[in-house]
């Protein structure tokens, strides 16, 4: 039974709807509903009688690939059944089934960015090539020539004028060659071997091709070259493709995307059907007044101008800054008094184009009490001590994975060294290191065999155990000691041994949302997260870069540092460069439904220098300011010295933030004075050292954590033995 509405479209949403054979494009702007056609498109194919498992729908993103599937389960008794996937997560799935006939095991590992740079540091090693000369050279050009479709001979002769090519390729062909023996691929191999496995199995490539009859794509303008030729591949037998995609938010051609791929579409499939979305649901008119404003600016885009009937709300505004700490206060307060209307704490994103803008921030936050989380920092599965149980995990899947084997061989601590490891490896030679110790290979080793007895021991015990997922990685973290190693009367010992527990949780829930998933199914599954897959979830401010909210939206949105040189980045010189930057920034702006605020500095410290700093072009694209700044000087927003809890912002008279400003509660600052003692909920017990002239800021001296200036009004501090 369907339970979808086609009226809940409107009629530019209808006609691509309706056409259902051949090959359809759709330009959808930013917030124009392409979640909903999606979805509502894959509803009514079923209702026409095609069978679910003749549908695919790739996304980009493990958000959006649940966000559709539970869509589609509410509107659809069959929607469950629909193969609905990233493309990474396709490409495995594929290559698990069929990978042996390129020479693997259906049971190889996928090496994340860590694993990659300790083999690529090895090979280095071997090749008496420096690492901090070479190490970073190499990953990219790994990783650049994987998102082709070139061979390693062809990649060298394109980049026949690079320094060192034939040394860098040297390097490449013994990375390939070493995960082949460690019957590994890392997230590149996904894409490339996949394609690969249909070019030279065309039994296989027809398979699924004769399979998915009605192939749907979102997200399509951030298609790289190989995952533009697997879509070709698999529509090869049917033609049914529809995708969705908008050139104005391809903001990833660092890793390959190409957003000409929208007008390579229209080429490939001459008979396509071109529609467009310009209805926007999400952000009010004079948001989007701006941001087309700005992405006019653009050439390389097809014409289209994003409307809404949510008309009025307030301007977008833009403050200007005297430093980054006065430009982290006057968020965190802005946001604090916004808070006080109603507003609550996941309705905030402060987006920016560089992490390395997040410290002020989240300092002044702590300071004001407001819950947040960065994203795109350190992320669970990345912490050593998780690293160590899933290595562990690893070698039950696949006993070849060597890198995995040496993260664990000596932890908890068995004596096995350098020395000891140059030994196995010489033993093992061209085979994995595990199966030659299994297979009785440390004969001539006593002392090593002594060292690893235990280890091997428990390892063929546990492989012949018969345990549900959940308790199978429990008793490896027992069994091996893992929990023993950590000391738990130290804080960071405590830490750890938390973090483990908090990881047997996540298998544990995985098995109850997946009860016949295995070992390899989770493994995968954590191999392919992201932390940003849970942004926007909790009860937090979200901190990110523009590149981590794609397709997200929140109420108010803060976008800081827009400056010359920051955003736009200082590296995007080319014409096609600073293009990627304004999609990136008109991204940014489209993600916001109410607020739009706008940040710069006047000077900002950052790699190890203070800098004056120019207002981004941006700024005046997106029609705030009607000059061109020349000289800092020129920017007489402030006068030097006055902080923003000392000078009204640069903003339009009638916004919400300036009415907000007359109408907020005066709270009364004078009850500060020096010398009381105050505490903070987050950083304790303090000693006011200093308050200013006009008694809003106060410098407080906490114990062990040391000096922080707070805006009185509005920091949460209690006075010691006040009431």
């Amino acid at each position: 039974m369907n339970n979808f509405d086609i009226n809940l479209l409107n009629d530019e949403q209808r006609l691509p709807l309706l056409q259902t054979e051949g090959a359809v494009l759709v330009t959808a702007g930013a917030g124009s509903g392409k979640t909903r056609l999606l979805t509502h498109r894959i509803a009514y194919l079923l209702s026409l009688g095609v069978s679910p498992y003749n549908i695919l729908a790739i996304t980009f993103t493990n958000k959006a690939t649940r966000e559709m599937a539970e869509r589609v389960e509410k509107m659809c008794d069959e929607g469950g059944s629909i193969w609905i996937s990233t493309f990474h997560s396709m490409c495995a799935k594929i290559l698990r089934q069929d990978i042996e006939r390129l020479g693997y095991s259906r049971s190889f590992s996928i090496y994340d960015e860590d694993d990659s740079e300790k083999v690529v540091k090895e090979i280095l090693a071997q090749q008496n090539l420096p690492e901090d000369k070479w190490k970073k050279n190499v990953l990219f050009h790994i990783s650049n020539w994987k998102n082709t479709v070139m061979t390693l001979a062809d990649y060298e002769f394109a980049c026949r004028d690079v320094t060192d090519i034939k040394k860098i390729v040297r390097v490449m062909d013994e990375y390939e060659k070493t995960l082949q023996k460690n019957n590994a691929l890392d997230f590149d191999d996904l894409l490339i071997k996949t394609y690969k496995l249909f070019l030279q199995c065309e039994d296989v490539k027809n398979k699924y091709a004769q399979r998915f009859k009605y192939i749907l794509v979102d997200e399509f303008q951030d298609t790289n070259v190989v995952q533009y030729e697997l879509l070709k591949q698999l529509a090869s037998v049917h033609g049914n493709i529809f995708v969705v995609g908008d050139e104005d938010q391809c903001i990833y051609s660092w890793r390959g995307a190409n957003f000409k791929n929208i007008f390579n579409f229209r080429k490939d499939f001459p008979d396509v059907k071109v529609y467009k979305l310009e209805r926007n649901y999400r952000s009010t008119s004079k948001i989007l007044d701006r941001a087309n404003k700005l992405i006019a600016h653009n050439s390389s885009r097809l014409e289209k101008k994003l409307w809404t009937q949510r008309e009025g709300g307030d301007e977008p505004v833009i403050y200007n800054a005297i430093d980054e700490r006065d430009e982290a206060l006057f968020v965190a307060s802005t946001i604090e008094r916004l808070m006080r209307r109603g507003d609550k704490p996941a309705d905030f994103a402060v987006l920016m184009r560089l992490n390395a803008l997040s410290r002020n921030l989240e300092e002044a936050l702590l300071s004001y009490n407001i819950p947040h989380k960065i994203y795109g920092g350190f992320k669970f599965y990345e912490r050593a001590e998780i690293k160590i149980v899933i290595a562990y995990l690893r070698l039950f899947v696949n006993p070849d994975d060597d890198v995995a084997f040496l993260k664990v061989v000596n932890f908890p601590r068995r004596g096995i060294g350098d020395s000891a490891v140059a030994k196995l490896k010489a033993l093992a030679g061209d085979n994995s290191i595990l199966k030659t110790l299994l297979q009785g290979g440390l004969e001539q080793e006593p002392a090593l065999q002594k060292k690893l007895a235990s280890f091997l021991e428990i390892y063929v015990g546990l492989q012949n155990l018969n345990l549900p997922l959940a308790e199978f990685a429990s008793e490896v973290i027992t069994k091996f000691g893992l929990r023993d190693a950590y000391d738990r009367k130290s804080e960071e010992g405590f830490d750890k041994l938390m973090n483990i527990s908090s990881f047997e949780a996540g298998v544990r829930e995985y098995s109850r949302l997946n009860p016949d998933a295995g070992l390899e199914e989770y493994l995968q599954s954590i191999t392919l997260s992201s932390d940003t897959d849970e942004i926007g979830e909790g009860g937090s401010v979200t901190i990110a870069t523009v590149h981590a909210v794609k397709g997200l939206e929140f109420k108010n949105v803060f976008i800081i540092g827009l400056e010359e040189g920051l955003f736009p980045i200082s590296r995007a010189t080319s014409a096609d460069d600073v293009e990627e930057e304004r999609r990136l920034m008109y991204v940014a702006v489209t993600r916001a439904e109410e607020k739009v605020i706008i940040t710069h500095c006047s000077k900002r410290f950052l790699y190890g220098k203070t800098n004056y700093q120019i207002p981004s072009r941006f700024c005046k694209e997106l029609g705030f300011y009607q000059f061109t700044p020349k000289k800092v000087e020129e920017r007489n927003v402030f006068a030097e010295g006055k902080s923003f809890a000392q000078s009204r912002p640069f903003f339009d008279k009638n916004s919400i933030l300036t009415r907000f400003e007359e109408q907020k509660d005066k709270i009364d600052t004078s009850k500060y004075q020096c010398g009381q003692i105050v505490t903070h909920p987050k950083f304790g017990k303090g000693k006011i050292v200093s308050i200013t002239d006009d008694a809003l800021v106060g410098d407080i001296n906490f114990e062990g954590v040391g000096m922080k200036s707070l805006m009185l009004e509005i920091a949460p501090l209690t006075i010691e033995g006040e009431e």
